[in-house]
Order: structure tokens, then sequence, then C-alpha cells
């Protein structure tokens, strides 16, 4: 294990590594979203921030809460990789005092220039903060890593910069392309992280067998559906998009079952993971469908891909690394389990019942704001304190 000098650490624990402030501050930025959200639909809150509440809802759950979420995963995840410390201190102060800015700036009166730049300024700089040690070691196989980040940030910017024009296209190809780039990053490091999990999670200390042929196939077709979103390729239905988004579909599947262990369900931190992988193979099934010519509201599909696949990996590895990292064992309680369970709950009632009642949408929203609630509940202490076993981090 790395051991940082005991000079350069912070004092207070929780600028110790990115994950801290980053997983406090996007899971509460997205309790706060949703009731915001909630208000805005109920016609309580009659907020109007530059460009409708509309792109505002769209922007900053991926580009807000993902964002702060993968930035917290990938800024911890690079010292483990590389061997050297992590962002810590003041300078992960000042990132995040950015990512808050860029939260913050929707309902400030700035000029809309200054505004472009506090929000599109963060994930370029992230991507800069892993570079740095992937490149001085040489991780060659963290390079696409680095490159999926940039790739966000430039799809953040075609919205920003639709939101600019006022052009709903620009601004729809840039939240789909990132929205599909968020998954390609899923799908890449789900694929390094859930099987190993399993394997440990279930006191399997084989390692696995490696496939690289189906992980380059993920990775390769699902940097081609953002590919695709941001060129407009995808925005009618499309013989080859259905045939690429089936193959994934197929990829996404053989990979679920070449995983898969019996004893998975009876551990939350493991089949949590499971079901929001599933879920994005059937957010790709429900594209392929609607790009084939089947009467699919892409919403519904969209909202699959990221409330039960995104929001629910999430919730599921936030419970998992801010054990891991803080010297505690992989173990969660009751209401950690019942956070995870309720982050299905919104998946199957934002997709499916709202297709029979509005109710869903309700439901969806307060399932998926109460798991929040238990994940900050049990986490907020944890995440604030250091290491249980004395170590930095």
């Amino acid at each position: 294990m790395l051991v940082q000098p005991i000079e350069t650490r912070p004092r207070q624990a929780v600028w110790a590594l990115g994950f801290r402030p980053f997983f406090l501050g996007g899971s509460l930025f997205a309790l706060v979203a949703l009731l915001i959200w909630a208000g805005v639909l109920a016609g309580i809150l009659p907020l109007t921030p530059p460009g409708g509440m509309l792109a505002w809802h769209r922007h900053e759950m991926l580009y807000g809460f993902a964002g702060a979420i993968i930035a917290g995963f990938l800024l911890t995840a690079v010292q483990n990789w590389s061997g050297m410390p992590g962002l810590g201190g003041r300078p992960l102060q000042g990132l995040f005092l950015l990512w808050l800015l860029g939260r913050a700036c929707w309902f400030l009166p700035l000029p809309a220039g200054l505004l472009m730049v506090l929000q599109g300024s963060f994930l370029p700089l992230v991507a800069v903060a892993l570079a740095r040690p992937i490149v001085q070691r040489r991780l060659r196989n963290n390079y696409p890593i680095v490159g999926l980040v940039l790739l966000i940030a430039a799809c953040q910017w075609l919205t920003l910069t639709g939101w600019l024009r006022q052009d709903e296209v620009w601004q729809r190809r840039g939240i789909f392309a990132g929205l599909w780039l968020v998954a390609a990053m899923m799908t890449m490091l789900g694929g390094r992280v859930i099987p190993f999990f399993t394997r440990r999670g279930l006191g399997n200390l084989a390692p696995a067998t490696a496939r690289p042929w189906l992980d380059r196939a993920c990775l390769l077709l699902s940097v081609a559906i953002p590919l695709a979103f941001a060129s407009g390729m995808a925005d009618v239905p499309h013989p080859a998009m259905a045939v690429l988004f089936c193959v994934m579909f197929g990829l996404h599947g053989v990979r679920l079952v070449l995983w898969h262990d019996r004893g998975l369900w009876r551990v939350p931190l493991l089949w949590s993971l499971h079901l929001a992988y599933a879920w994005m193979a059937l957010a790709c099934l429900g594209m392929a469908l609607w790009h084939a010519g089947v009467a699919l509201n892409p919403s519904l599909v969209a909202h699959a891909l990221t409330v039960g696949a995104m929001t629910g990996l999430i919730l599921a590895m936030m419970a998992r690394v801010s054990l891991g990292h803080t010297g505690r064992p992989l173990q969660v309680p009751g209401s950690i389990a019942w956070a995870l369970a309720l982050m299905q709950v919104a998946a199957l009632a934002r997709v499916v019942l709202t297709l029979f009642t509005p109710l869903g949408l309700d439901l969806s929203i307060v399932c998926w704001s109460a798991a929040l609630l238990l994940f900050l509940w049990h986490y907020l202490p944890i995440l604030l304190k250091p290491r249980a076993d004395g170590m930095p981090g």
C-alpha cells in the first residue's frame, strides 16, 4: 500500500483523497437536484435558470452529479494504479470548489461566457490530474480512461454551445453522446471491477479468466455509440444503429453470464453491481428496438440508463469504495442494502410503472431520494473521519 509522507497529508481527512469530497458533494447535490426537479414538475418552485429547467436538469444530472462521482472514483483509483500520491489538500480543494461553482452558477447573474468556462473547465482539469501519474508511469492500459474523460468534456462543451446558441439539437446531441460515453466508461471500468469484486467478495482468490477480445469489442463499440449521437446519425431510427445496439446488448449479456455466481445474490455490494450492469444491457436492447422501428419512448430507455445503470452503479461503487479506502470491512448494514434495493425500485418505477400511471415518476423520485438519504446518513461520518486503520487516504 502506498504510504503518503506525513508532512504532505492534509489536516482534514475529507481532503485526503478525491473520493471523499466528490462522493459526499455529488450525492448531496443529486438529492437536492432531485427535490428541485420534483418541485418544478409539481409547480411549487418557479425557477428559471438560463435555458430553462429541462436544460438544467439534463446537464446537471449528467455533468454535475455523474461528473463528480467519476472524478472522485478516478482520482482515487489512479493512486493505486500508479503508486504515486493522489490529488489531495489544496489542489483537491480548488478542484472541488470549481465543481461547486459550476453547480451554483446556473442561478447567479453571470455572463454566459463565464458560466460556460466555470461549467466546462472541471472535466478537462480532472483529465490533466489523471494523465500526470498515468503518463509518468507509462500505464498504457489506462490511457483510454483519460481519453474518455476528455471526450465527455468535449460533449459537455457541445451541450453548452447548444445552450448558448439556444440550439436544442446540439444540446440533445451533447447530452446523449455524453451519457453513452459515461456508459462506455462504465463498460470499461465495470469489466475490471465487477468480476474482481465478485470473486473477492465470495472468497474466490483465483485469478479471473482473461478475455481481451470481449473487453476490446465492448470498449470499441461502446465508444462508437456516442460518436454516432454526436454526429447526428442517431437522431432518427437507423438500421445500422439497431445492429450496433443489438450487438452491444449481446456483449453485455455474455459478460453478465460469465461473471455470474449464485452466491452473489446474498451480498448487497455484489448483486447491486450486477443489476446496474444489467440495466445498461437493457438500455442497449431498448435503443436497438427503437432504431428497428418499434414504438418505444426513447426517454424511458434513457432513464433505464441514467437511473438503473448509472445511478445504480454509482451508489454501489460509492458504498464499496468508501469502505475499502477508509480501512473498514466490506460489509454494509441493512440500511445500505435497502438503499441499493430502493434504487432498483426507482428504476423500475421510472421505466416501467410510468407506462401505466404518472405516479411512477413520483415513486421513482421518492425511492431515489430515500436511497441517497440512507447513503448520506451512513457514509457521512465515514467520509469525514480518518481511516479506521490509521493509514493515509
